[in-house]
């Protein structure tokens, strides 16, 4: 029988401590976000379908985003016990020098028109935490006032090897010049990929405003605020813009990319170079034999060709056939640090995050780019300490499992 007793007002009163409103509506909104998932659909309230959508969305049917994000949710850990982890260090050595964190801001297209800070509100966030950023080729800031904007951050530059070929030399001299230390060649674009929100959006460069639009932006009209009211876009090496993403992409792009300008770039670039892109076991032999510094295992972000290698699949084999001679990092489908945990548990050097950036962005500018960090880092030490690891180079193929329903045909046929 639970005895009771008439309630004190004094304790009462104590219990009712009322936290003191805040007008600062950007940090409200920031910090009710618990996960990537969380500044996702803040971002997409704040943005327009149109620049969401090219966030958010993939190629064709968008098989290869869904099964990338499939990839990492189908994972078993296998923590250890018994293990001091009151201190623990997340810092990795990556293409010669040290991260504070175990990833890094992916390369990102006609970023400030996601929201108008856009590279610099990244490069400066990715500084302060001591984590590499990638400025794309696509970028919408210029290589230098990148660098102006994060004077000490580490930069890496993605490369697109376009049918003017001046273009692309051009920005490899730019890049080194400026200070970036490493450049990622990207292999997998020789022409758009079938990105059919976009299409069903009348996604251009500029924005169109038509009626969909117009009706789209009554409710973000912060969003349109932004766009008008500051500097247009200026993109690191597209000098006119005009159509769909797709047409830019494929106007600029090269088809006949191989080898040989592959060669050519790393006679030019005087830093680390990371091929960008990979998807086959054989591809990575073959590069590693040429001796790159590091092979970047990734799709796209599901971009370009559907129904494409899961990257975090095929990092096992790979970092078993060349892990040796090449630093192996990975991107796509990170939407969780326990997906860099176990990214890094089968053997990845690194890996990228691009949407997760992006996300973060729209959300909330540089402060929701900092916060993007601060969820992913903290996930990444939570993760590390419940399976009793102190430090990421502790991290091995025992602590997780891969769980795939995706096996080739003959496959099955062969274990009956």
């Amino acid at each position: 029988m639970v005895k009771r007793q008439v309630p004190n007002p004094n304790e009462i009163f104590e219990l009712m401590q009322f936290k003191r409103p805040s007008l600062d509506f950007t940090g409200n909104r920031l910090a009710g976000a618990q996960s990537i998932h969380d500044l996702r659909r803040i971002a997409k309230r704040r943005t327009p379908a149109a620049a969401f959508d090219y966030t958010d969305g993939s190629a064709d049917r968008e098989i290869s985003l869904t099964r990338a994000r499939q990839a990492f949710e189908d994972v078993e850990f296998h923590p250890g016990v018994l293990a001091d982890v009151s201190s623990l260090d997340m810092t990795t050595q990556v293409l010669g020098q040290s991260s504070a964190l175990p990833f890094g801001i992916a390369p990102t297209g006609f970023t400030r028109l996601m929201q108008t800070e856009g590279e610099v509100a990244g490069a400066g966030a990715a500084a302060e935490a001591g984590i590499p950023f990638s400025l794309s080729t696509l970028g919408t800031t210029s290589i230098e006032a990148v660098r102006e904007a994060a004077p000490n951050g580490r930069l890496w530059f993605q490369l697109y090897v376009m049918r003017d070929r001046s273009i692309s030399y051009s920005l490899v001299e730019r890049a080194a010049q400026a200070g970036y230390d490493t450049l990622l060649f990207t292999v997998d674009t020789p022409i758009a990929g079938n990105r059919m929100r976009d299409k069903r959006n009348g996604f251009s460069i500029p924005p169109q405003l038509t009626a969909k639009t117009v009706l789209n932006a009554i409710p973000r009209p912060w969003w349109w605020f932004d766009f008008l009211t500051t500097p247009p876009l200026e993109f690191a090496s597209l000098t006119s813009t005009g159509g769909t993403v797709g047409e830019l992409l494929n106007s600029a792009m090269d088809p006949s990319i191989d080898y040989e300008d592959l060669q050519e770039i790393r006679e030019l670039w005087p830093g680390k170079i990371v091929i960008k892109g990979v998807q086959t076991l054989a591809d990575a032999r073959k590069l590693a034999d040429l001796g790159v510094d590091s092979i970047l295992l990734s799709n796209h972000g599901g971009r370009q060709l559907d129904s494409a290698p899961v990257p975090f699949h095929l990092l096992p084999d790979v970092v078993r056939e060349v892990g040796d001679e090449v630093e192996v990092m990975v991107d796509t489908g990170i939407m969780h640090g326990a997906d860099i945990v176990a990214s890094l548990a089968l053997g990845a050097k690194f890996t990228l995050v691009g949407r997760a950036y992006l996300y973060g962005l729209m959300a909330g500018g540089r402060r929701g780019v900092d916060r993007m960090i601060e969820i992913l880092s903290g996930e990444v030490e939570r993760t590390m300490k419940l399976l009793q690891v102190h430090s990421v180079e502790e991290l091995e193929p025992r602590h997780v499992t891969q769980l795939r329903s995706l096996v080739p045909m003959e496959s099955r046929v062969s274990a009956r």
